[in-house]
């Protein structure tokens, strides 16, 4: 019998690396890995013209397809990419913001609102810090250069929202630096906060706040998760099971080649040392799949979008994802 042949869009990421490199192959299944290191381009392809039977895709977009009830995916408990974002909260110093509630009120940058990262960053900061956010005027554009973040194509808010696009001609980097824009949040660091004095993260020993946060909620922030072609999973649901289960030995090839010590396979001078404050910290794996072991995470990621009213109701996190076991 002939593997089935499936298109997997994916950023070239180290829990990837079997797979991409054909060192671990799904049973019965022949996997063309396409690495792509820009989600953005991943998400428009997949989500407007569905051009892999299985991507990468913000955990976002898919939920609030979901919640729409036309959903053109399912998903797999396999999650690619995590970030903490505190330290993805950055501030011009000369906008009188010396703590997460004085961004209320201000003029602050994002790639786009309805992205999981900002929804996880609002998140944070309304229900850890108590931050009122209802009164925020939002640039959205991208943060790295002039014009949008790609071209997402995202239900309507449910409620309305304070959002202005940019067309400055600058990106939002630049527009924080020059202090047009008192903070920029979202899904990657301005440049600014390394090239300008005027610019400076809203917790400067983000690491800390970052572990005292997962130490306190247990929540490690879902960015993406896999997503299946309706249609193509409906035509082989047993691809299900031989998907994840390779998923889950590339991952543990990549953990188990991070923490080989004859030699450091990543450029990280205090790597092992970092591995050991993981390892207490996570008990082990610091980046389980499956919903279960990500229950806190994903219940959390789907009580900000009923919040932030990007969905209307709250969705079983069970129902969101194939059963593989």
């Amino acid at each position: 019998m002939t593997d089935l042949k499936m298109t997997f869009a994916c950023g070239d990421y180290d829990r990837m690396e079997a797979l991409m490199r054909g060192e671990i192959v799904p049973e019965g299944i022949e996997l063309q890995f396409e690495a792509i290191q820009a989600p953005r381009e991943i998400f428009d392809r997949m989500v407007q013209k569905r051009e892999f039977m299985m991507a990468e895709l913000s955990s976002s977009e898919f939920i609030s397809m979901t919640g729409q009830g036309d959903c053109p995916f399912v998903a797999l408990p396999v999650f690619p990419s995590k970030a903490f974002r505190h330290g993805f909260i950055c501030i011009n110093k000369n906008a009188g913001i010396k703590s997460p509630k004085d961004l209320a009120g201000k003029r602050i940058g994002t790639p786009l609102y309805t992205q999981t990262a900002a929804v996880w960053i609002r998140g944070m900061l309304e229900t850890d810090y108590g931050v009122d956010l209802s009164g925020v005027h939002w640039l959205q554009g991208a943060i790295e250069k002039p014009g949008s973040h790609g071209h997402a194509k995202v239900p309507p808010l449910l409620k309305p929202v304070d959002i202005e696009i940019n067309e400055t001609g600058k990106s939002l980097s630049d527009l924080l630096a020059d202090g047009e824009l008192d903070a920029v949040l979202g899904s990657r660091m301005p440049d600014s906060v390394v090239t300008s004095g005027d610019v400076d993260w809203l917790f400067p020993d983000f690491r800390q706040e970052e572990k005292d946060y997962y130490a306190r909620t247990g929540i490690h922030p879902i960015m993406h998760l896999v997503a299946i072609r309706r249609e193509d999973y409906e035509a082989n649901p047993w691809i299900a099971k031989p998907l994840y289960d390779a998923f889950c030995k590339s991952k543990d090839i990549a953990l188990k080649k991070m923490g080989f010590s004859g030699a450091q396979k990543i450029m990280l001078p205090f790597l092992y040392g970092d591995l050991v404050e993981v390892d207490q910290l996570f008990g082990g794996d610091p980046w389980p799949y499956g919903v279960e072991a990500n229950r806190k995470t994903l219940e959390a990621l789907v009580a900000h979008l009923v919040e932030q009213r990007l969905i209307a109701e709250s969705l079983d996190v069970d129902d969101l994802f194939l059963d593989v076991t």
